[in-house]
This record gives structure tokens, C-alpha cells and sequence, in this order.
């Protein structure tokens, strides 16, 4: 299960609103969703959690570039919102190499021939002395996302959730981060 919420800085305090994440597909469609949320350009946190597995924050401060931080990547990997958050900035990649090795995938089969190469290769099931494991050997995948936290450890820390607290932070996170934000009445009425 999931839960996702805003919480908008202004000047009265912190304002909580559920958000549905179904129209989401991208970041940059999250950080909008983030900006429309507080019209003086005030500091808007995006809250994604799913249950006992990962949360992540996403804060939006006017029209800086979002900051993000996931509690577990390889978790947040296998969840479409949180590969949402796993940009290729944050994974370290180059901008577009996802879609780069998949149009590439797309041209050279697993045989190594072009799709309209004719397959010449022998049909050679019986052999089996034959190492025909096509995994290279130097353990490296292109696509690996790193287990544990990733991101924007410190992007609380202003707010009154230092690095070190962040980073324990397990089951029920977003209760203990509005809480430490001075946010947590806002947030329960929007769970």
C-alpha cells in the first residue's frame, strides 16, 4: 500500500494535502505537482511511502532543482513511483542511458546479429561442453541500483531533521519526520 502527501511550507505553518500520484509518470510532472501546490514559490515537500518497504522525499524550494532522497533504492526500484524518483542524475548515470541500452538491446539480438541478419548459427542443442552464458564476467550491471539509502541525505537537516536521524529511519518514517518537522497534527489529518 501506498501513501503519498504534500506538505507545504507558508507563512502560518506547515499545510498538509493527499495527492494522488495515478497522472505522475515523471519527476518533472511530480515537481509540478510540487510548485502548484504553493503559489509564493514556499518550500514543498512530496512524501511517498510504501508500506514497510521504502519512503522517499522530495523537496521543491521555488524553481530550484528538486532534491530527493530514498530510504531504499533497490526497493524503490521494483515500485513504479519510486522509479520515478531513481533519475538518472540520482543513479549516477548518464542523462538517457536507460534508453540508450534499450534501443541498443532492441537492434542487436542476444546472438549478436542485427534483426535483419539472417541467423547462421548451427542449432547445436546437444552440446553441452559449450559455455554459452552470455552474462559478462566482470559482475557489472548497467541497470544495478544500489541497495540502502540514496540521495539528498541532508535535505531536512534545515528543517530540523539532521542526516544522522534521517538515515535510522525505518517503519513509520513519515509520522517521525512531521513530527520533527513540527508537522505531524497536518499530516495525520490527511492519512
Amino acid at each position: 500500500m501506498y501513501f503519498a502527501a504534500l506538505l507545504a511550507r507558508t507563512e502560518d505553518g506547515w499545510e498538509a494535502s493527499d495527492t494522488e500520484l495515478d497522472d505522475v509518470e515523471t519527476l518533472s510532472d511530480l515537481t509540478d505537482l510540487a510548485r502548484d501546490a504553493s503559489p509564493d514559490e514556499d518550500t514543498v515537500l512530496v512524501f511517498i511511502e510504501q508500506e514497510d518497504a521504502w519512503f522517499g522525499v522530495v523537496r521543491v524550494d521555488g524553481e530550484d532543482d528538486p532534491r530527493i532522497f530514498v530510504s531504499d533504492a533497490t526497493a524503490a526500484a521494483r515500485s513504479s513511483y519510486g522509479e520515478i524518483l531513481l533519475t538518472d542524475e540520482l543513479l549516477g548515470r548518464e542523462p538517457g542511458a536507460e534508453d540508450t541500452i534499450a534501443a541498443l538491446e532492441e537492434l542487436v539480438g542476444l546472438d549478436g546479429s542485427e534483426d535483419d541478419d539472417p541467423d547462421t548459427a548451427p542449432d547445436n542443442n546437444t552440446d553441452t561442453d559449450t559455455d554459452t552464458d552470455t552474462d559478462d564476467d566482470d559482475g557489472f550491471d548497467a541497470d544495478a541500483v544500489p541497495a540502502g539509502p540514496l540521495g539528498d541525505t541532508r535535505i531536512l537537516a534545515d528543517l530540523g531533521l539532521p542526516e544522522a536521524e534521517l538515515l535510522m529511519l525505518r517503519t513509520d518514517a513519515l509520522a517521525e519526520i512531521a513530527d520533527a518537522l513540527g508537522a505531524a497534527e497536518v499530516l495525520e489529518t490527511v492519512r
